[in-house]
Parts: structure tokens; C-alpha cells; sequence
């Protein structure tokens, strides 16, 4: 029985348990507004990203799209992320494209990768990170991976991650009666919605928005995660969007194929593959969020005789262990053969809004043509 199946079996007794962890975190949220919690707040823009519940909901894409904006309009920006799983060797640990996602945890490391002019710091004290960053790198904003409850870190903006899911059965159930980390109320920080769905369905959803959001007053994107190519893991390359210059492909040609992933919604990443291809996998090896992979995972991958595809995230992970099969690399014994093994290249897209006249990327341009000026004035 999973998480979701006790919860809902245990219902009445949970439920008062959810009401009183929201209550808590209503005081702790209450504590950093009175002053009576110590944060950091830099003379600069900070803009969170974060989402009310537990797991993965796309925010770290939506961080990576920033980063690029960033990168696009000549503007330096630092990454605090708490580095979900990382060991590092000090902190803060200013993320460099050849650390190992062991060190930098695998998102900070993907990000480091993808925008190596960017600054990803890992930190589970982010104000810490904030401080260093400040003093030796002054970068024109801050962003907040996953941090919608990191209350230590004054932001300027709230943008906040909706799962479909959040709009209809897990509205408002707080941990441990459901997955939100905080009650409905908080919602009211938030200064923009983003919700992960194909354009059909966000349009579905709009009763929920309308019934659910409508009264924090503020707009509602919809957003999602589109392949591009593929791009070849291992073998020497690491896995590089396809304008960094790794091996690419367009497309299996409709071989057989099999889908490994290590993430919080299996079920998306499912169904992106299908829509890509336009066929589904013959296995979905569904790992744990962050799995730490190790030699006999790849050995297993190697073993499906075919294709096996993945998400950038669980390639970072893979790509130091599919080395050549000369050993050197995972351990794994004097020539033994690499799966086949391939990451989706993903980008971001925005789709249709609520209550906002433009899209996300001009929603944003905006708030940022705003925060400017106020900090400078």
C-alpha cells in the first residue's frame, strides 16, 4: 500500500492532524513576517520558485528557463538551493559543471551544467549561501529553488508551482493527512501560479482555478515540459542540450524502447514519452525520486537489450557510470557493455494563462522591468 492509499484509508484520523502541522506552519510563517526569526535580505531581486506540496512539480525547469532570461538580457544570477541528497565539501558549494551530483545533489548539478554562467550554490542554510554570494559575487537577482517555505530568505516574488492534482483531490490537504506542506492560506504569497499540464488540460482544470484560486487575485499559467531530440549519455559526453554540441537524435524510428526514470511524477514523464514517440515503452523502470544510481542500475539498464531513455535529471546521475565498458568508470567489470542510453533535451513552454493578458515570458519581463526600478529608486 502506498503513501496515498494510507492516507486516504486514515483519513479521519489524519485530518486533524493535517489542520494542526498548517496551524504550525501559519506561526512559523507568522514569526519570519514579525521579525522574530533572523533572514537574509539583500539590496537585490529574490524571486522563489516553490510549490505547497511535496515532490516534484517542475520547478527546477521553470528555474532553469529564469536562469536563461537571465543569461539572454546580460544578467548575473545566483541559485540558493538546499541540494536535496548532496554531500558537499564545504559550504556553501558554488556548483561547477564537473562536480558529481553526489556532491552537488542532482538538480543544482543539472542546473550548473545547463547555465554554467550561472551561480548554483548549495546550501541547506540558504541565507548563509545568500551572504556569501553577496559578498563575492553581487549578482543582479536571486533565485529560490524550492522555496516557498524557506522563509529565511526574504524574496520579492512568489512564483508557485500547481500540480493538477492540487486543484482537485489534494486541495488543501497538509501533510500527514495529504501532500501540502502548507494550508491553502499561504497561497496568498504567491504573486503568480504555474501549473505543469498540456495545454488540454489546463483548459480543463479551469473550473478548479476558477473555484480555487480566483480570489488571491493573481495570474495563472500553464506550462510543460517538451522533448526536443534526444541526446546520447555516456560514452565520453555528458548529457548537454543539443546547442552545447552532444550527439543527438531525433527520434527512435519506432524501435522498442525502455523508460527509466527517477522522479517525482513517473506518470508525466510516461506520458511525455508516449506523446513523443507516439508509442509508449515497453518497461517503465520507475526508480525513487533522486536515486542515487549505482553500477548494477546500469548493468540492469544494459541488460534490456534496447534503447533506454531518460530525463536530464537521472542523467547526470547515469552519465559518469556508462563509460566505455572498459570499467574506469562505475566499477562494474573489465568490459562491460553501456546500455543504450539517451536523455530527453527538454525545454519549457507556456501555454494559456488566467487573468493575465499575457503570456509568462511577458508576464515576466514585466515583473522584472518592476523589481528593477523599485530596488534602484
Amino acid at each position: 500500500m502506498n503513501a496515498a492509499a494510507v492516507q486516504k484509508a486514515l483519513a479521519p484520523l489524519l485530518r486533524p492532524l493535517g489542520a494542526a502541522y498548517a496551524a504550525c506552519m501559519a506561526a512559523r510563517r507568522a514569526a519570519y513576517e514579525a521579525g522574530l526569526l533572523p533572514s537574509f535580505s539583500p539590496p537585490r531581486p529574490v524571486v522563489s520558485v516553490g510549490n505547497i506540496c511535496w515532490g516534484g512539480t517542475g520547478k527546477t525547469p521553470l528555474v532553469h528557463w529564469l536562469l536563461r532570461w537571465c543569461g539572454a538580457h546580460g544578467l548575473s544570477a545566483a541559485v540558493l538551493t538546499r541540494g536535496y541528497g548532496a554531500k558537499p565539501s564545504r559550504l556553501p558549494l558554488l556548483v561547477r559543471p564537473g562536480h558529481t551530483a553526489a556532491e552537488a545533489g542532482d538538480e543544482p548539478l543539472m542546473l550548473a551544467r545547463q547555465n554554467p554562467d550561472a551561480a548554483v550554490l548549495v546550501d541547506p542554510v540558504r541565507r548563509r549561501a545568500g551572504h556569501w554570494a553577496e559578498a563575492r559575487l553581487s549578482p543582479h537577482l536571486y533565485l529560490l529553488d524550492d522555496g516557498f517555505q524557506h522563509l529565511a530568505v526574504r524574496r520579492d516574488l512568489d512564483i508557485v508551482v500547481l500540480r493538477p492534482a492540487d486543484l482537485t483531490g489534494e486541495w488543501g490537504r497538509t501533510i500527514p493527512a495529504g501532500s501540502w506542506r502548507e494550508g491553502a492560506g499561504a497561497l496568498a504569497r504567491a504573486h503568480a501560479f504555474c501549473v505543469k499540464a498540456e495545454p488540454e488540460l489546463f483548459d480543463a482544470l479551469g473550473p478548479q482555478m476558477e473555484r480555487r484560486l480566483i480570489h488571491y487575485g493573481v495570474p495563472v499559467f500553464g506550462f510543460r515540459l517538451a522533448p526536443r531530440g534526444l541526446v546520447r549519455v555516456g560514452r565520453g559526453l555528458d548529457p548537454r542540450p543539443a546547442e552545447q554540441g552532444a550527439a543527438t537524435r531525433a527520434h527512435l524510428d519506432g524501435a522498442p524502447y525502455v523508460l527509466a526514470s527517477g522522479v517525482g511524477e513517473p506518470a508525466q514523464v510516461h506520458a511525455t514519452a508516449t506523446r513523443f514517440f507516439g508509442y509508449p515503452p515497453l518497461r517503465h523502470r520507475i526508480f525513487p525520486d533522486h536515486h542515487p544510481y549505482g553500477p548494477g542500475d546500469v548493468r540492469s539498464l544494459a541488460a534490456e537489450g534496447c534503447a533506454v531513455v531518460c530525463t536530464p535529471k537521472d542523467a547526470v546521475k547515469l552519465a559518469p557510470l556508462c563509460g566505455e565498458g572498459d570499467g574506469r568508470h562505475d566499477g562494474s567489470g573489465e568490459g562491460a557493455s553501456p546500455p543504450d542510453l539517451w536523455a530527453f533535451d527538454l525545454v519549457t513552454e507556456f501555454g494559456p494563462a488566467l487573468w493575465s493578458a499575457t503570456n509568462f515570458p511577458e508576464w515576466w519581463a514585466a515583473r522584472w522591468t518592476g523589481l528593477s526600478a523599485a530596488r534602484r529608486n
